[in-house]
């Protein structure tokens, strides 16, 4: 009856979960991103997200590399196809797997009793409308939920090893593999995915056994550290840098969880899941994992640390410490994202719970059934909220509009400017406000140009190059082409719509070197809080740099202070960092300063940053421009 109930709720919550998810099914911009540099990979062109300049623009390694692999096998197939079946599929197995892990936790305690599992938490998980939303997303939000769904069914195993049977050194090896790839799922993962190796080290025995949980958790992520050091030049990934991941903004944080809380009440399954999990552990018949003896060679320690209470706490605690980082972070713009895996965290120990019928051995039939009524009940009370919050309207009228807090529901958002109900690919982003007019201006330089956006959706503004065009010069012209840079927030739709040979460039430094580098807006939206000024592109590429080629909107004045502040000696190794030729001496002089190149900040004023680096300010004429030399304005 356990076994059967079991697959009953697992087949169920998977059945209603990928209906839920495909009802919703979308790809954002975001998740366009990840694409371009799987592209470029490819192509040859290496991990980049433009041709020529190393910049990690995606923050899951794991979930970059595994949609490469994927593109590889799939041929023709369209990438966006290959990252939606991805996501998808990996969305169902880690709910699969945590309800799994559960009934794992319950098993022992329900040996030779009659009892039915039903699905709880992992209900309770499903009917958030933002878990739907991102279960197909093209972000890394279903690989999180499946590596963290084996990670709980592998660590429910190994707590109750030494009670069972002894862990063989796969197993520990694989465990200690799965926890270590933590931070290459997601840097802030490193939480969850280090303490459990230290767990594992406190409770191995012998030396060979730690050397192995050592090499098998940290051989990987390590090697990928070097490699991120020597080819990128930094010690995190570029999205952490462009979103300042050490800083905090604790108010933005209280808002982002007032935001996820308010539409669907979450306090509510909340307190009824906690009662419902102290119910079951202050009732429950005593556990098999206590009754059967451990070995004297296990310290106490070891034995504490090893155990599934430890484990539930571990996670439980865990759970509490990425919600906490998110607040101190300021959360997210998309609504609920971030939040998603703290809460599937603290929901693990009750993704499913057993209500177990009168046997009239600890407790009498009477208080049997009312222990069931009342579990049955508080259950109820559970599928009751779920399926109205699966209902939900969510934000409503704010779902779509861009308000103080800075968040919006990011597929409802793109739905409706983008006029498609799911937009999936690459080409039903071209209906997106600016999309069709980028292509068509890019026809129409072919000399080569830089756009930038105009107040005019359907047009761009156009920054002409200088001609002829300068050698060793961003962006690297290909035959029979100009060269292109398109300066805009959104990458995912623009570097997906446009060719590898167009240097695609944003204002918050996630593809942006520059803009990575500058410090963070005190009061600026919520992962938009870096904005540098169109004079630094102009300034950094082959483009005219005087008027009328400058838009009027614009100051000459500036991009020749931009010019200058960019031959700052620091600066200059910065960017030479990422865009010099790789080899063994750029390698090992990226690893030598990568903790000096993550941590170097401009200031986005040019002015400024030409004061702070001691450097001349230049003079520019009101009026007119330099005589035409064929070379940059600051050649000799």
């Amino acid at each position: 009856m356990v076994r059967l109930s079991l697959w009953v709720s697992v087949s169920l919550i998977v059945v209603l979960f990928g209906w839920g998810a495909w009802q919703r099914r979308w790809i954002s911009d975001d998740g366009l991103i990840v694409l371009r540099t799987v592209r470029n990979l490819l192509a040859g062109n290496g991990p980049v997200f433009n041709k020529g300049e190393r910049v990690e623009a995606n923050t899951s390694t794991v979930w970059t590399y595994l949609v490469y692999a994927g593109s590889w096998l799939a041929g023709p197939m369209r990438l966006e196809y290959v990252v939606l079946a991805f996501a998808l599929v990996l969305s169902l197995a880690g709910v699969a797997l945590l309800m799994l892990g559960t009934a794992r936790l319950y098993a022992p305690s329900l040996q030779g009793r009659r009892a039915v599992l039903l699905p709880a938490g992992a209900l309770v998980y499903i009917a958030i409308p933002p878990a739907r939303d991102f279960a197909t997303s093209g972000l890394e939000s279903g690989l999180v939920l499946a590596w963290f769904g084996l990670l709980w069914w592998m660590l429910v195993c190994w707590s109750q090893a030494l009670r069972a049977r002894p862990g063989g050194r796969a197993f520990t090896a694989a465990l200690a593999f799965v926890a270590g790839l933590s931070v290459l799922v997601r840097p802030e993962l490193a939480l969850i995915g280090g303490g459990v190796l230290i767990m594992m080290l406190i409770a191995a025995r012998g030396w060979r056994r730690r050397a192995l949980i050592v090499v098998a958790g940290g051989l990987l992520p390590v090697a990928y550290q070097i490699f991120r050091m020597g080819y990128y030049g930094l010690l995190v990934p570029g999205t952490a840098v462009a979103k300042d991941a050490a800083g905090d903004k604790w108010a933005q944080g209280v808002t982002y969880l007032v935001n996820f809380n308010r539409p669907y009440a979450l306090w509510a399954p909340a307190i009824l899941l906690v009662v419902l999990g102290l119910s079951l552990a202050a009732t429950r018949s005593r556990p098999w994992w206590i009754r059967r003896r451990v070995s004297p060679s296990y310290g106490l320690v070891a034995r504490i640390i090893q155990s599934p209470p430890a484990v539930v706490a571990f996670i439980v605690v865990s759970g509490l410490l990425q919600a906490a980082y998110w607040t101190r972070q300021g959360g997210d713009f998309m609504h609920g994202r971030v939040l998603l895996f703290p809460v599937l965290c603290l929901l693990a120990p009750v993704a499913v719970i057993p209500v177990v019928l009168p046997d009239g051995v600890r407790y009498s039939r009477q208080q049997g059934y009312l222990f069931a009524g009342a579990v049955s009940v508080l259950w109820l009370g559970v599928a009751g909220w779920s399926l109205w919050a699966a209902n939900s309207s969510g934000l409503g009228d704010d779902a779509t509009r861009v308000t103080d807090s800075g968040i919006v529901d990011e597929r409802r958002f793109y739905s409706q400017a983008t006029g498609h109900a799911h937009p999936l690919t690459a080409a039903d982003y071209l209906d997106y406000p600016r999309m069709r007019a980028v292509l068509t201006t890019l026809n129409h330089t072919p000399a080569g140009a830089l756009l930038l956006p105009s107040g005019n959706y359907d047009q761009w503004d156009v920054v002409p190059v200088i001609l002829p065009v300068p050698s060793g010069t961003l962006p690297v012209p290909t035959p029979g082409s100009g060269p292109h840079t398109v300066f805009f927030t959104n990458l995912g739709m623009l570097g997906m719509n446009v060719g590898l040979d167009v240097r695609v460039l944003d204002q918050i430094g996630l593809a942006n070197p520059l803009a990575a580098h500058t410090e963070r807006l005190q009061h600026g939206r919520i992962g938009h809080d870096k904005n540098l000024f169109p004079d630094w592109v102009i300034a950094d590429g082959p483009w005219v740099k005087w008027y009328p080629g400058v838009p009027g909107y614009l100051d000459q004045a500036w991009v020749a202070q931009a010019e200058a502040a960019l031959q700052c000696p620091a600066t200059a190794s910065v960017l030479n960092s990422v865009r010099g030729p790789m080899g063994a001496h750029r390698f090992f002089s990226n690893l030598l300063h990568a903790y000096s190149f993550t941590k170097y900040r401009i200031d986005r004023v040019p002015r400024y940053e030409l004061i702070h680096c001691g450097l001349d300010i230049p003079d520019v004429p009101e009026n007119g421009r330099p005589p035409y030399t064929g070379l940059p304005a600051t050649g000799p």
